[in-house]
């Protein structure tokens, strides 16, 4: 038989056995006590839960709180089941099973967060429950649902303007968040971004549009902008993103000094924002049970308990909105200790080579114990570095340090149970001076002049390792080999490194020691014997090559003993004055390479070995000179044509210097161009730098400074340059010169010119020499009135200087009447005459007194010329005039010299004039010649300084008398007449 007591309870069957009666009876016994149970958990649960449902748009939550009556225990496990749906209640979007303890009459509350904003959409929330204990197993039955309860967040919002939900939220780094635009009008044209980047939206419906983030990055501590254009309106919001809370790293705590424990941490990345800041530190020790919250986000104090407790389990908890973390941390106080830093570190009893250092370390109670390390500083870096065990106070004995060095010393000290260093606590000092403990590396430089010795001696400044304190000074002794008993010593103050020493004889021991404030170091000896000269001139010199190690260099062995080598260099001749260095070797050495920062690239160093023998005397082995870098030469020789013909030219650089070149020149290179482009016999084909294309020969004969050009086009033009290479290369490719082979025919025209040139450069010389022959000859110079031996007949009696009249001082008044005898012929003004005619000649004087009528007249009257024959020479201008005739005959006697004024008036009328044939024999000619001639006529170094106006063809010139009578004995007084005895008494020279 089956029965239900229940419509909704279990059904139970029961069979009937006869052999089973007892057990029989027994179930159904028990059965029967359960029924009225059963009946009554139904009735409790068969009344639905009350159900109350709030909002949190904040947190985007909604919180639920509902209560169970009726039970019949204080306290029943139950079962809740939870639905929620959205925008309409089929639509389930959550089922929650939800079990707890539950009391009698208590609310319970269980809260659910949205992805999606609750402004978007309308929610819907109901509830059932059942028992839960596990003896009541097979009796749990839900209750009946609780109504929906509608959740609308929009209708709180009204009619408000469209905006995006949810506003300034705030997620983790890497969430997904969803958004939704709300508008009261329908969306059609809707565009929404985040920082300026375009979103997908989905249309929820005609009011709501959603879109979601993924995966959100920090951008900004003030958060990131999200914004929807909707016609002319533009919502928006700001998303805060915050990095994600990290669990704490390297948590450790420690104590300085058993009463405080110092605990720090590392937080990782800060995840609070300046708006919303929730990340926060506890402290919780499990032992004591104490909590602390920290004001730190990477340290925290903690105060050790007074109880003498040993051991501390310390949890560290992080939290912000999103998370928690958490780390753990057990440990033995003792083994944490972290000692405070030594102080009154000092030094006791310096030395030159020993120092102690002292300290003191704070105390710990009974931890008195501590382990230090010490360490000694000297240049910069550690030197020393050692462990002591010490008490509160600490001491260190310091040995072997170098004499006047500065050292810094430090100490730290740890604890027994070695946890931390405690800081370095230092101080400096300086050990004492002691005397120099190296000889000075000297060298030096000797030139000999008649039987004397210019020393130049050298010394490299001893290193601070060797000086043992400051060089004060530098002793130099010097000692004549020849005579012991001569020796001087000579001071040179510091830091000289040089000095000079002409000395008597070149053989001599020179000592040298350097001295500070504590003594004198070893002497550096040295003897100078013989003419190094004579050394220099019989070593041959080699070359080597430079590497980038330096300069190597070997040599061979000398036969005699050795006590070590000296090589030494000069960037230039050894004669100049250069920067010379030197550098001592072992007697073992063969070879070395030179290194040294003085070096330069290009630069010629003259290097010179040494061998030092037992007495101290150095002797030239060697002699070797190189680069340590070479360099393709910068210029290029000047280049000479010196032989140019049709079909070649010769080249030549003989002045071109090898040895100041900026390494060893290997050879030359000659580069030829011509528009033929075609490369002559011994040439081939090079492309330069710039591209262009030309003909190269190889000159490989360093020494070889000329270059013939052959098998060339005549008449044709060609360029050339010529270059130097060496190891590191050639020299530029630029300027090229410029060179034009001659015309087959410019010989021949140069065999006809050459000597036509030279023939014409002779008759040239020739004329130049005799120019002044051919002019005596041809052409002599007028005489000067003022040298000439008619002076000597003249006598004055009164004024000598009335004798001579310059051009320039007097107008002319008077003439000179020549009377000429028959049978001769008149000549034109031109004519010359000879001497025995002039002598032949009558002179008279006649007065030339100027008339108004002929001085008045508007126009020029007839030009009148007459002949001075006191000079024997005719008017400039003898085609213009001729002789004029006079009707004046001479009287007889000397006075008929003179005529009467009138006849002369007379014959300067016009009607009075002749022509040149028409002169009767007998009659006196009047030949006049102005005063004011021609430049070339008058006096050469008087000309004149006040010309006079007078009429036009009329020439002038100063006359002299000399009546063939003069030579004769004087006559009377009466009779005696000068030229200016013809002067009115109220004329004179003007």
């Amino acid at each position: 038989m089956v029965s239900c007591a229940h419509p909704s309870g279990p059904c139970f069957s029961i069979r009937k056995r006869e052999p089973m009666a007892p057990v029989a009876v027994f179930q159904a016994t028990f059965l029967l006590a359960l029924l009225p149970l059963s009946t009554y958990q139904s009735e409790v649960l068969s009344e639905p839960l009350s159900l109350n449902v709030s909002i949190s748009s904040t947190q985007q939550c909604l919180h639920l709180k509902w209560s169970v009556h009726n039970l019949t225990h204080p306290e029943l496990k139950m079962a809740f089941q939870i639905e929620i749906s959205r925008i309409n209640k089929s639509n389930v979007i959550w089922v929650e099973n939800y079990s707890t303890t539950v009391q009698q009459n208590q609310t319970l509350h269980w809260t659910w967060e949205s992805e999606l904003p609750l402004e978007c959409a309308t929610h819907f929330v109901r509830i059932r429950g059942k028992e839960d204990d596990a003896w009541a197993s097979q009796q749990r039955i839900w209750s009946s649902w609780s109504s929906w309860v509608e959740v609308n967040a929009q209708s709180l919002l009204g009619q408000g303007p469209p905006n995006i939900f949810p506003i300034d939220k705030l997620v983790e780094e890497g969430s997904n968040v969803t958004f939704c635009y709300v508008s009261s009008r329908k969306q059609s044209k809707v565009s929404c971004f985040w920082e300026d980047n375009p979103i997908l939206r989905e249309q929820l419906d005609t009011h709501v549009s959603v879109f979601t983030l993924t995966n959100v990055p920090f951008i900004r501590i003030w958060g990131s902008n999200l914004f929807c254009k909707d016609m002319d309106i533009t919502p928006g919001t700001v998303l805060f993103v915050s990095k994600v809370l990290e669990e704490p790293k390297g948590f450790s705590c420690e104590t300085r000094d058993f009463r405080t424990l110092n605990c720090t941490w590392d937080p990782g990345s800060d995840t609070d924002l300046p708006k919303y800041r929730s990340q926060r530190y506890a402290l919780f020790e499990s032992f004591s049970g104490k909590k602390k919250f920290c004001e730190h986000k990477t340290w925290c104090t903690w105060q050790v308990a007074q109880d003498s407790q040993e051991t501390y389990n310390f949890t560290l908890m992080a939290e912000n909105y999103f998370r928690k973390r958490s780390v753990n941390l057990l440990f033995n106080l003792a083994h944490r200790v972290h000692p405070m830093t030594p102080f009154n570190v000092l030094f006791e009893s310096v030395s030159t080579t020993n120092a102690i250092m002292t300290w003191k370390v704070h105390s710990l109670g009974n931890f008195s114990t501590f382990l230090c390390q010490v360490e000694l500083h000297g240049e910069g870096r550690a030197i020393q570095q050692h462990n002591a065990s010490s008490q509160v106070d600490g001491q260190y004995f310091f040995s072997g340090l170098a004499p006047a060095t500065e050292y810094a010393a430090r100490v730290r000290c740890a604890a027994k149970h070695f946890w931390k260093w405690s800081e370095w606590a230092g101080q400096n000092f300086s050990t004492l001076q002691a005397a120099p403990s190296q000889a000075p590396d000297v060298w030096r430089s000797v030139r000999s002049t008649l039987g004397s010795c210019n020393v130049t001696l050298f010394w490299k400044p001893l290193s601070k390792s060797q000086a043992h304190g400051e060089v004060l000074f530098y002793s130099v002794a010097t000692e004549n080999l020849g005579r012991p008993s001569s020796s001087k010593v000579f001071s040179i103050p510091a830091p000289a490194n040089s000095t000079e020493l002409s000395l008597d004889g070149c053989s001599h021991q020179i000592r040298v020691t350097a001295s500070n404030g504590a003594g004198a170091s070893p002497e550096s000896v040295m003897v100078i014997t013989g003419d190094p000269g004579n050394q220099t001139a019989e070593v041959k010199e080699e070359r080597i090559q430079g590497t980038e190690d330096g300069v190597s260099m070997s040599w061979k062995p000398p036969p005699g003993d050795v006590i070590g080598y000296v090589v030494d260099w000069c960037d230039g001749p050894w004669e100049s004055s250069c920067d010379l260095q030197w550098e001592n070797l072992g007697p073992n050495a063969t070879s070395t390479v030179i290194s040294s920062d003085a070096f330069r690239p290009g630069v010629r160093y003259n290097f010179r070995i040494y061998g030092i023998s037992p007495e101290r005397t150095a002797y030239l082995l060697e002699r070797k000179t190189g680069y340590s870098q070479e360099l393709a030469p910068a210029n290029n020789p000047r280049v000479d044509i010196i032989n140019l013909t049709l079909h070649s030219f010769t080249l030549s650089w003989k002045d071109y210097a090898t040895d100041s070149q900026p390494g060893f020149i290997q050879g030359y290179r000659v580069y030829l161009r011509s528009k033929a482009e075609q490369c002559p016999p011994g040439f081939t084909k090079a492309v330069l730098p710039d591209n262009s294309v030309c003909c190269k020969h190889d000159i490989d004969n360093p020494e070889q400074k000329t270059f013939v050009v052959e098998n060339l086009q005549p008449e044709s033009f060609y360029e050339f340059l010529v270059t130097p290479h060496t190891r590191a290369g050639e020299g530029p490719t630029h300027p090229f010169s410029k060179a034009t082979t001659p015309d087959q025919q410019a010989p021949a025209l140069i065999r006809i010119i050459l000597p036509m040139v030279f023939l014409l450069l002779l008759l040239t010389v020739l004329c130049y020499v005799k120019s002044q022959w051919m002019k005596e000859t041809c052409y002599p110079d007028i005489p000067d009135p003022y040298k000439s031996s008619v002076l000597s007949l003249l006598k004055p009696k009164e004024n000598a200087h009335l004798t001579i009249m310059s051009a320039h001082d007097c107008i002319p008044d008077k003439l000179e009447v020549v009377n000429k005898p028959e049978g001769i012929k008149a000549q034109f003004p031109g004519a010359r005459k000879s001497l025995a005619e002039t002598d032949r000649t009558k002179h008279d004087y006649i007065y030339l007194l100027p008339t108004e009528k002929s001085s008045a007249g508007p126009g020029p009257g007839p030009g009148i010329c007459f002949e001075n024959l006191t000079y024997n020479q005719a008017a400039p201008d003898a085609g213009s005039c001729g002789p004029v005739p006079a009707p004046h005959r001479a009287p007889p006697g000397l006075g008929g010299l003179l005529t009467a004024p009138g006849n002369l008036l007379r014959s300067l009328e016009p009607s009075y004039m002749n022509s040149p044939g028409e002169t009767p024999a007998g009659e006196t000619t009047l030949n006049y010649v102005s005063q004011v001639a021609s430049p070339t006529s008058g006096h050469k170094e008087s000309p004149p300084t006040n010309p006079l106006e007078l009429a036009p063809r009329s020439e002038y010139r100063m006359q002299m008398a000399v009546p063939p009578g003069l030579a004769s004995p004087a006559p009377n007084e009466k009779s005696s007449l000068s030229s200016m005895s013809l002067l009115d008494p109220g004329e004179h020279c003007r």
